[in-house]
Order: C-alpha cells, then sequence, then structure tokens
C-alpha cells in the first residue's frame, strides 16, 4: 500500500496537479462556461482596476454583464452591479471615490450612471432621448462630456432632407442598401456630474465621430476639449474627418487637424498643450498600418511612432516619464512600445501574455497615475483574464482566474511556424496541434483564416482552433499579406492585390507543413469568416486538393460589396477607387471568387 501511495505521489509531482486535474479535451459545450473580460479602467492610485465581465446566457440568447472591482495588490475581488445586464464602460472619478458606467435607463435607452464606492445605489446623470453611446470625466470631476446622437431627423422645406437633392430614391454612398431613413449626426454635449440640465458644444451636420470609441477628450484645464468630427453623418464619414479643439465655456471652436488621412482618436497629452492621435501611416486607412501622431501647440503635425514599423494601438500615457505606452501585434507575439516625447522608442516584452486585440483601437490598456499597468490579456492556454504590471519594467501578473475552468482541458500545443517567399516575404503563421499529438503521424489539416483583411493569427488563446484541435486535427491560422502584424510594406502589399497574392501566401504555408511531414494530404479543409471567409472561397476557386470548405460571411462578388455595404467607399481604397469609374468594374470582377466559381 506504502509503494502505490509513493508511485501516485511521484507521478502528481511529474505530471503536476493541473494535469492530473484535465479530464477531457474541449467541448463545444465549453463556449458557455467562457467568461468575457474586457473595458479595464484603473484608480489613478494604481490599486483598484475595474472590468466588464461577461457570461452567455443561451436561454435568453443575450451575455449577462457585470462590473468586477480587483484589488491590484491582492487580487481581490468583488461585483459592484448585479442586475444591469447590459453594463459598460466604466471609468473611476478622478478622486477615485466613485465609478461612472453606462447601462439601460428606465426607458431602455443606456444612460449614464455614477456609483458612489463609498457603498449605496447609483445614480442616473443623463436622460437622453436616443441614450449616450460614449463620455468622460472633466479632471475635477465636476462634470461629463458625453455623445448622443440627434433626436429628430434633419427635415428641410417640403418635407425633403437636406441631402436628398430633391427626390427619395435611394443612391450608392456610404451608407447600407437597408437604410430607410436619414443619418442623424451624433454630437457633444456637457452636464454636470450631479445631472441636470445638458448644454451642447457641437450642432448641425457636422457630427462626432464614433467609428473608432470614445473621439473625445478633455484638456488637463478642465476647459478646453478636443474632438474628432466628421463631414456626415454616413456611416463611412469618419474618412472625412479632422480633430479640433473646443472651449467649453464660449464654445468656441478651432482646427487642429484637417489634413491628410483622416486622424482619429484624439488625446490631450499631460502637459495640456499637445494633442496626441492616431492616423493611417499611408493614404488608404487600415490597409496601412496605424501610427502615433502629435500635435504641437503651432499646429505641427509629428509622427510619433516613425520608429515602430508595426499597427500602433493606444496604450496611455506615462506622465512621470514623460512618455506614452502602446501596443501592437509584432508577428504571432503581442508587444508593447513605450515612446518618449521625442519620439524615441523601446520594445516592452510580455513574454507569453497577449493583449486582447479584440477590443479595437482604444481601452485596451489603462495606465494609472502612479504608473501600474492594468490590460486584458489571455495565454496560448489560457482564456483572457486581467492583468497587471506595476510600471514598465514589471513582467506581467495574471489577477483573475475567471477562466480556470476552461484553462483545465486538455489543450493542444500553440506553435508559431514560419516560411519564406512568396514574392519575398518571410511570412509566418500559428499552429494549434491535438493534445495528443504524435510526431511523425499524419493528421487532417484545418486551415482557421483570420478576417480584415487586416486583422491577425497570433498564439493568443482561441477558442475555435483548440475546439477544432480537440477533434484531432491540426489547425493552421496563416498571417497572409494584408495582416496588420509586420510592418506597412507587408500590410499595404494586399491593395489591388485581393486574392492572388494572399492566396499565394497560404498555399505556400501549406507546402512548408506538408514538407515537414505531418499532413494527411488526403483530408485538408478550409475555413474563414468576413475577409477568411473571402480567402477560403478564392482558395476553393483557385487552387485544388481541399476535402472541405466553409466561407463565413464572405465576400463573393466586390459589385455587391461596393453596392450593398455601409462603408463600401472605403473598401474601393483597396480596390482602385470605385467600380463605375475610370474603367475599373473589369478590375473588381477579375478579383471576385464569383467570377470562378465554376473551378470550384
Amino acid at each position: 500500500m506504502k509503494k502505490i501511495i509513493v508511485i501516485l505521489i511521484l507521478v502528481g509531482m511529474f505530471f503536476g496537479a493541473s494535469s492530473l486535474g484535465q479530464s477531457r479535451s474541449l467541448e463545444i459545450k465549453d463556449l458557455g462556461e467562457l467568461v468575457g473580460v474586457s473595458q479595464p479602467t484603473i484608480s489613478s492610485d494604481g490599486k483598484r482596476v475595474v472590468v466588464v465581465v461577461s457570461r452567455p446566457d443561451y436561454k435568453d440568447n443575450k451575455f449577462v454583464k457585470k462590473l468586477l472591482m480587483v484589488e491590484t495588490e491582492t487580487g481581490k475581488s468583488r461585483v459592484l452591479t448585479t442586475s444591469r445586464p447590459f453594463v459598460n464602460s466604466p471609468q473611476f472619478s478622478p478622486d477615485d471615490t466613485e465609478l461612472g458606467f453606462i447601462a439601460v435607463g428606465p426607458k431602455g435607452k443606456p444612460q449614464l450612471f455614477v456609483l458612489p464606492l463609498s457603498g449605496g445605489e447609483a445614480r442616473q446623470v443623463t436622460k437622453t432621448a436616443e441614450g449616450l453611446s460614449f463620455y468622460s470625466w472633466s479632471p475635477d470631476g465636476k462634470s461629463f462630456a458625453f455623445s448622443t446622437m440627434d433626436s429628430k431627423d434633419p427635415i428641410a422645406k417640403n418635407g425633403l432632407t437636406p441631402d436628398s437633392k430633391h427626390n427619395r430614391s435611394f443612391e450608392v454612398g456610404d451608407n447600407g442598401y437597408l437604410a430607410s431613413k436619414v443619418s442623424r449626426p451624433t454630437h457633444l454635449w456637457v452636464i454636470s456630474a450631479d445631472g441636470g440640465e445638458m448644454r451642447r458644444l457641437t450642432a448641425g451636420p457636422i457630427g462626432l465621430a464614433t467609428f473608432f470609441g470614445r473621439g473625445f477628450d478633455w484638456g488637463t484645464d478642465g476647459i478646453q476639449l478636443v474632438a474628432q468630427l466628421q463631414a456626415n453623418p454616413h456611416s463611412a464619414g469618419f474618412l472625412s474627418s479632422s480633430i479640433v479643439q473646443i472651449n467649453v465655456e464660449s464654445g468656441e471652436m478651432s482646427s487642429i487637424v484637417d489634413e491628410g488621412p483622416p486622424p482619429f482618436l484624439p488625446r490631450f497629452a499631460p502637459d495640456g498643450e499637445r494633442v496626441v492621435f492616431l492616423r493611417s501611416t499611408g493614404p488608404e486607412l487600415f490597409f496601412n498600418p496605424a501610427g502615433i501622431f502629435v500635435a504641437e501647440p503651432d499646429r505641427k503635425t509629428l509622427h510619433l511612432s516613425h520608429n515602430i514599423d508595426r499597427d500602433i494601438r493606444y496604450g496611455g500615457f506615462l506622465p512621470e516619464r514623460r512618455s506614452l505606452l502602446t501596443s501592437g501585434v509584432d508577428r504571432t507575439s503581442s508587444k508593447m512600445w513605450e515612446i518618449s516625447h521625442d519620439g524615441e522608442s523601446r520594445t516592452i516584452d510580455l513574454g507569453s501574455v497577449h493583449l486582447d486585440s479584440t477590443m479595437g483601437f482604444a481601452d485596451m490598456i489603462a495606465v494609472a497615475d502612479s504608473g501600474t499597468i492594468a490590460f486584458v490579456g489571455s495565454e496560448p492556454n489560457h482564456p483572457d483574464e486581467l492583468y497587471v504590471m506595476n510600471s514598465v519594467n514589471d513582467h506581467p501578473r495574471r489577477l483573475t482566474d475567471l477562466n480556470n475552468e476552461i484553462a483545465g482541458r486538455r489543450m493542444g500545443l500553440v506553435e508559431t511556424v514560419t516560411w519564406g517567399e512568396p514574392d519575398g516575404f518571410d511570412l509566418n503563421g500559428v499552429l494549434v496541434y491535438p493534445p495528443d499529438y504524435q510526431k511523425g503521424k499524419r493528421y487532417p489539416l484545418v486551415l482557421d483564416i483570420h478576417g480584415g483583411p487586416m486583422g491577425v493569427s497570433t498564439e493568443a488563446f482561441n477558442f475555435r482552433s483548440q475546439l477544432m484541435a480537440s477533434k484531432g486535427w491540426i489547425v493552421f491560422s496563416p498571417n497572409y499579406r494584408g495582416s496588420s502584424s509586420q510592418g506597412r510594406a507587408f500590410q499595404a502589399a494586399i491593395i489591388n492585390d485581393a486574392g492572388d497574392g494572399p492566396g499565394r501566401d497560404v498555399m505556400s504555408g501549406i507546402a512548408e507543413l506538408k514538407r515537414r511531414g505531418m499532413v494527411d494530404e488526403t483530408k485538408i479543409a478550409v475555413s474563414g469568416w468576413s475577409y477568411g471567409g473571402y480567402m477560403a472561397a478564392w482558395l476553393t476557386a483557385h487552387h485544388g486538393g481541399w476535402t472541405a470548405s466553409v466561407a463565413g460571411a464572405a465576400v463573393t462578388d466586390w459589385f455587391d460589396w461596393y453596392n450593398l455595404a455601409d462603408i463600401n467607399v472605403w473598401s474601393g481604397l483597396g480596390l482602385g477607387g470605385s467600380p463605375w469609374l475610370n474603367g475599373n468594374a473589369a478590375n473588381y470582377w477579375n478579383q471576385s471568387p464569383m467570377k470562378y466559381a465554376h473551378q470550384i
């Protein structure tokens, strides 16, 4: 009996307690246990972080959300809201005594609420007719700036709308084909933190741009606001946006940035003088990496992140260091970069932790005045959790264990694979192996192609890939040209080369896997969603050897996309402009998978 006990102890020491608890592989039902973590905000002293956590409710077909506050030193947490299923956008007040958030009000519209952190019920601050989308505390905590859509359609004489050009027929432009009403602009307002009368700051057809997130920010004096405005309220109006500075007291407005590629997400620097913003590093928005730019007091614009040839996202200001924290993807890994006020940069390696790249351009990282950094991230075999770093010189430390149950499943190994060619690009992608992978054995191969096309595949936890791997398949997620993972030349290479070039990249990756002797060449499937669906359709029509193909939400005809999509003008940037101008129709058709459907 003693011998058996000793053997069990040795087995436990060898495999580790977590391995003994991994009773089974991932299953589709586990998706119902996956906890979403997002929108971190941190107190100015760096001692507390609030995140939005969400769980799926399949019975009522919704996500149930709560605000969770976590102590950065101990990891202790408590739920702040329990009966507000659609809560989002938490923000600490400047003195850390209250928390603002958006939740559904009594009349079913999203409104701004404030919760005293010392205890008590949240009070409703706004009562807007259309609800609000974004807000921001003033530096003194006494008021809010917020955005809300105009409550009435802009009607001109005779019942005609200002942009109807004397008829009500549909005109192909920046809106979707299902649009049945005139688009209404979103405008900027202010209100006391105690509620009361709202005061409008912007008006007319030129409204606030909200495509990228919160398009406005307070200056340190509490009098100036900086905002991104767009020329019209259409879906793609952000393509003609500019940045203005607004005096909250007088209403005076002055232009800061109005030339070049559209600027977005303006933020005042801690000095209150300079304005930092994101902008495409090339004329074609999204087809080129985003970079960090700064408008000096004399309105001269400088490219602050010129030393970093990657698609950059905001992080936060580090006032003590007079620097800016940014983030992005470098091939298949997440990185942070610290950029000084004069443009010098250094890389901050996050090790095996990957930032949540689904959260858009902002709100991925929260930085406290103390220098403490909080963000949502995942590891190859562990879904999203809250992480903290005491400073930029620290290593990420996991604060929560919300997804421990999923992480306890038997996962497949996640590995980056690289290969050269075609066209001189150094290519890469991510492999997820079956949990019981045996070297030397050949396995079915499934491609899981990312969308965008400027999305990216990293070694971050991927439920779908791990689920497919649990079925005994090797899952391959290639970063084809157009991916926002390795610089401007690679990302912009997809312009006017929607399928052929990316197709060669993907097929050369498959050839590399075949060369390694791990693929059952009689069982290869291709799949993808959105632009990944386009690639699945393109590859199925242009290359043989597929056992199955799944093209989800795929563009199969660029004419249909341009005529029906709500941001069609933007898509034309990648296809030489409008299909109806300059003899460009043939170009659209030649790059549409539908033209080659007979080859499938």
